[in-house]
Formats: structure tokens, C-alpha cells, sequence
């Protein structure tokens, strides 16, 4: 088959063809649960699925590049071929997407010599290598070659970068220097010259907007005078920002949008289809004069929730897709009111290997009725310094180095020193804490320096013995000028003026959590009490009959990262918006569970919750 565009359509074997395409990003949702959410897209009316790729979740180290477990990206495309779908794929490098700095790995930045998003030997260079690494897994996967590519994305929205188009041209020689045959396209806002600073004449422009879509759609047309219309991110809702409301819009106004879109002609990508979690440390944040981390949460208010079940949107968008295109039989799980769950074929995530195909039925075996909601009582406990021996590996520097020189790409970096303060004093870090520091003298917290409020000065109690600052990277900067920025403590700690010197550091092991860690914890005593008083790692045990998506609720604790059964599944913060974590089934089982809470702060209760429903309560700001 071949796909093509043409003078107004995109072309499918020579015949006019509109993209429906929804987006799932494969690294944000547990991989036994990619088909599930794929079928719901068709289920939706959608023909096509699209994804960014994420460089730095594949290449997390220099000289290491993963596509194994979640990082499958071959074995997701054939999850999209088996449904009968196309796929749309964007590589990058940058893809922003609310993720840990843009995607773009820390490393490539660690010497302060590499360009970010230009025309510089070093960044080609690695784009190349990366490129390079893809190719076996993109290039056979073309619609030309039997598989489901259908449009590759040069870049992203590099119009609100820059507009340099010797990098454009570059990256689009890349492409197809690995084999890459399909259409290439850019995405920029209709906003001023966004589309044209971020685009060449050989790359087919894109918009990317949510709303007021006859006029966005005018001023692509300006800029794209031939071929095909295409919105390819549709945005459907927004992104969620820690202490800040948690971000809806209306159905009705959508899908409004929606129908203009498709009435003019227009293609789409529906951004996001099902938005999924930001599982770990991987979240990204925004700085515009202000620090802002994303929250784990990436529902996005899309169609399809965190939790894999329909909402209003995907019912209204569904009504409006089936006035242009067929759509298929919905399941009555999937209907308004249904339990959103597909058959037991399709929920236990049964392995598809690369190439195979899977039947696509609508998979509507009944699954049993699970059990109540689960409370978990952490009954050992250990404060963070009893189990650094298990967590850490000490170096020594003469003053605190960055996470970068560290290699360590996110988490938290415990910095020590020796003081001798029989008065006190002020502790200044010179330039920027990033992101977040507690600050202990001989164990006992003394305060936080905080980012977002600018915090760089904290005074210190009398004190002759250890100095300690734990310092959390919130989220790696995703957009704008702020890409591949180092973290830590930036520009050296000084007290009264004077430069701390002989540090020791060492990254806490803790995605995943260090094996030796846990068997620690396991092996503790229970305890009797309430209050945890952090920093602390506390555990507990729980039993399960059945596996079926779980949400972690932590009422009364502050702030911290929680795990089940050694799977990270990300940031909790009590002011919100979100109030619970999702636990995807595939990382529980049948019997026994373990939940690990690492609490930075202060909890009054050592119950935790594993419900059966999130708390859709979010809170706000």
C-alpha cells in the first residue's frame, strides 16, 4: 500500500483518505494495557494511532539504548497494525509533551558543550545515533513495507523555538537517510509566523490547536496553501501542574470543535485520545518565570481517563465522528453507564510478538467481580538514613556537583558535609536550587528551600556534625529555553559567605528501588504508632483475589513517591490537584502485595487505601 498527499486529501492507494487519529503515548501506559486502550480508539471511530517517541526513556545512560518491556515500541505499532490501524510516529528529537525535558536525554547536555534544538555538531551527531537506533524498529514498519506507518513528524513545534532552517534540514535528511519513506510532516500553533519558522517546504505543515477551529484552520491553509488540512494535536483538555487546578474542558464545546474541524475537511489527531501516567520521575515541568513540575497524572480530561474508561468526551467525539465516517458496533461495557472494561482477551494484556497479529473481536467475555477496596496498614517502618546504606553510592567533591556530573537523570541527590557552627548561620545556595532541597543538620530537618518561590537562603541552628540537603529534581524543564538546564544545587552552598567545601553525594536508588532496600524493609519488625515523621520509608502488605486496575489513595500523608511491588508508580503531593496514584493490574497479583511509601515530610496516619475507584474529587489550587 502506499500513502501519499495529495493536491487537497491525503491519498491511501490513490483514493482520498482522512486520518482519525487518536494519541497514546506507549511509555505512559502499562504495556499488558497497550491493546486495550487501542481498541477503545477504534472503538471510538478513530483509524489511526499516533505516539512521540521518548529519547531519553529509551537511552537513559550514554551508550544504552532499551526497547524491551515498555520501551517496545515495535511491538506496540504491530499492536496498532493488528487492529486494523494506521500509525503516526514522532520521533523528535524534542516532543516535549509535558515529559522530562522534552525528551531529550540529561546526558547529551552534561559537559555544557552540546547545542539544544540547532544546527550544532554534537546534537546532530546524537540525533543521528538515535535515529540510527530506531530505524530496525520504524523502517520495516512503513505502510509500504505491510506495516502501519503512515506519517512520520519531523521535529515539534519548533516554530515556538526557533527558526533555523539548517536544523530543520538536517533532521529531515536523518530521517530519510535511515530508510524513512512516508510523508514527513510539522506541527506548529497558527499563531504568527510559528508555522513557517517551524517548517520547510518539503515538510507538510500541521496545526496544533483546541479550539476555534474554522479560524486556526484559515490561517493553516495560508501557510499550507496545497494538500491536506490536519490538526494533528487536537487538544482536548490540558495538562495538570502541581498546586494548580486540575484542568477540564467541556465535551460539548469540544466536540463542537470537533465537528468544525471535520466539516471543513480537516484531518485530525486527537491530543491526547488517553493521556495514561507519568509513572516515576519521568514528569516534566514549565518555567516562565516561575517553576511549575507536571503531576503524575496525565489524564488530560481525554476521552478515554487515566483509568481506561470512556467519558462524556469520548461519546460526544464518537457522535461526531460517525456524521464523516463509519464506526464500529459499541460493546455495552463501553456504552454511558457501562464499566468501561473490555473482555478478559483484552485486558489481561497477553503478549503479541513483533509482526504477529492478534484477532481484533470486541473481547466481551466477562471478567469476575472484584473484590472491595483495600486498606493497607505500613507497619514497618525505617527513616531514610537506616537504609542509605542500601540506597546510596558516596562520592566525595569539592563542591556539590550537579545531578548531571552525578548520572543521575531524575529523583533525589543526598548532599553531606561537615560543619562546625557553634553560632549558626545563613546557608546560601549561589545561584538556583533545582528543585526542591530539605535541609537536616545532624538529622533533624531544619526547613525547605523551594524552587517556585525562588528560596535560595535558609538560616541554620547551632551545630558541630553533619550538614544535609536532599535535593529533589521535580522535573526536568520540557519547553522553551530552559531544555537541558543541570540540576541540583547550582552555583555552591555557602554559610555566612563562606563556600562549603568537601562534599559527599551520592543519588538515592529509587527507580526502581534498590532490591537491598526493600529487603530491609521486608525483614523489619512491625511497629505500633501513627505519626511518621519523614524523611522515612514505611511499608506494608496487603492481599489481593483479583488483579484488575487499582488507585492508591494517601490521605494525610504530604508529600513523597510510593511503590507497589516494587513498581514506581510516581509523586504524590497533598496540595494536589490529583488525590490518587494509579496502580495499573498488570503490576499487582493474586495473594500477596507489598506497597513502600517514602514520605519527605510528616504523615499523622500509616494507612494507605487501594481502591477500586480514583478519586476523582481533585483538588484545587
Amino acid at each position: 500500500m502506499r500513502f501519499a498527499i495529495g493536491d487537497s486529501d491525503f491519498l491511501l492507494d490513490g483514493e482520498p483518505h482522512r486520518v482519525l487519529s487518536g494519541a497514546i503515548h506507549y511509555f505512559r501506559v502499562h504495556p499488558d494495557l497497550w491493546q486495550d486502550r487501542i481498541r477503545k480508539a477504534r472503538l471510538m471511530g478513530l483509524n489511526t494511532i499516533e505516539t512521540y517517541v521518548a529519547w531519553n526513556a529509551h537511552a537513559p545512560q550514554p551508550g544504552t539504548f532499551s526497547l524491551e518491556g515498555g520501551l517496545d515500541l515495535g511491538r506496540f505499532l504491530d499492536l496498532v497494525a493488528a487492529e486494523g490501524m494506521h500509525a503516526i510516529v514522532r520521533p523528535g528529537p524534542y516532543i516535549c509533551a509535558e515529559w522530562s525535558n522534552g525528551g531529550l536525554p540529561y546526558w547529551l547536555f552534561a559537559d555544557g558543550t552540546v547545542g539544544v534544538r540547532r544546527n550544532e555538531p554534537g546534537f546532530l551527531a546524537a540525533v543521528r545515533d538515535y535515529l540510527e537506533q530506531l530505524a530496525p524498529v520504524l523502517v520495516p514498519r512503513q505502510i509500504d513495507q505491510g506495516g502501519p506507518i503512515v506519517l512520520v513528524q519531523v521535529e515539534n513545534e519548533y516554530g515556538a523555538y526557533g527558526s533555523d532552517a539548517s536544523y530543520l534540514r538536517a533532521l529531515e535528511q536523518m530521517h530519510r537517510d535511515i530508510g524513512l519513506t512516508v510523508p514527513f510532516t510539522s506541527v506548529d500553533q497558527p499563531m504568527g509566523t510559528m508555522l513557517e519558522d517551524g517548517s520547510l517546504p518539503s515538510l507538510h505543515k500541521t496545526g496544533s490547536f483546541g479550539s476555534r477551529s474554522k479560524e486556526r484552520l484559515a490561517r493553516l491553509r495560508q501557510a499550507q496553501p496545497t494538500g491536506p488540512l490536519m490538526c494533528s494535536e487536537f487538544w482536548d483538555g490540558w495538562f495538570d501542574s502541581w498546586g494548580e487546578h486540575h484542568h477540564t474542558t467541556p465535551a460539548p464545546a469540544s466536540a463542537s470543535d470537533l465537528d468544525d474541524l471535520l466539516a471543513a475537511g480537516g484531518s485530525v489527531n486527537v491530543y491526547m485520545f488517553h493521556g495514561g501516567t507519568n509513572f516515576g520521575f519521568t514528569n516534566g515541568a514549565n518555567d516562565k518565570g516561575v517553576y511549575r513540575p507536571i503531576a503524575t497524572s496525565y489524564d488530560y480530561d481525554a476521552p478515554l481517563d487515566e483509568a481506561g474508561r470512556p467519558t462524556a468526551k469520548f461519546h460526544a467525539f464518537r457522535s461526531v465522528i460517525e456524521r464523516y465516517a463509519p464506526v464500529p458496533p459499541l460493546p455495552a461495557s463501553m456504552q454511558p453507564g457501562g464499566s468501561g472494561v473490555l473482555g478478559e482477551s483484552v485486558a489481561s494484556g497477553a503478549s503479541v510478538a513483533s509482526g504477529a497479529s492478534v484477532a481484533s473481536g470486541d473481547g466481551l467475555e466477562a471478567r469476575p467481580a472484584p473484590a472491595a477496596d483495600v486498606a493497607v496498614r505500613l507497619d514497618r517502618v525505617a527513616p531514610l538514613r537506616a537504609l542509605l546504606p542500601a540506597l546510596t553510592a558516596w562520592s566525595t567533591h569539592d563542591e556539590p556537583p550537579t545531578f548531571d556530573a552525578l548520572g543521575a537523570a531524575s529523583g533525589f541527590v543526598l548532599y553531606r558535609t561537615e560543619v562546625d557552627l557553634p553560632d549558626g548561620g545563613v546557608l546560601t545556595v549561589g545561584t538556583e536550587v533545582r528543585d526542591r532541597a530539605v535541609v537536616s543538620v545532624d538529622g533533624v530537618v531544619v526547613g525547605v528551600l523551594e524552587r517556585e518561590h525562588h528560596d535560595r537562603a535558609i538560616a541554620l541552628p547551632p551545630v558541630t556534625g553533619t550538614l544535609e540537603l536532599l535535593v529533589e529534581d521535580q522535573g526536568r524543564v520540557d519547553y522553551g529555553p530552559r531544555i537541558g538546564e543541570p540540576k541540583g544545587l547550582i552555583g555552591g552552598v555557602a554559610v555566612d559567605g563562606v563556600p562549603l567545601a568537601r562534599w559527599s553525594a551520592s543519588p538515592l536508588t529509587l527507580d526502581p528501588i534498590a532490591p537491598a532496600a526493600l529487603d530491609q524493609l521486608a525483614a523489619l519488625e512491625t511497629s505500633d504508632g501513627d505519626v511518621l515523621a519523614g524523611p522515612v520509608l514505611a511499608a506494608g502488605s496487603f492481599d489481593l483475589t483479583s488483579t484488575e486496575d487499582r488507585y492508591l489513595s494517601l490521605d494525610g500523608f504530604r508529600k513523597g513517591v510510593a511503590w507497589v511491588n516494587g513498581f514506581c508508580l510516581g509523586r504524590y503531593w497533598s496540595r494536589g490537584p490529583q488525590k490518587t496514584l494509579a496502580v495499573p493490574g498488570p503490576v499487582l497479583r493474586t495473594g500477596r502485595n507489598e506497597v513502600v511509601v517514602f514520605e519527605l515530610h510528616a504523615s499523622a496516619s500509616r494507612s494507605v487505601c487501594m481502591l477500586l475507584e480514583p478519586d476523582l474529587g481533585h483538588t484545587e489550587a
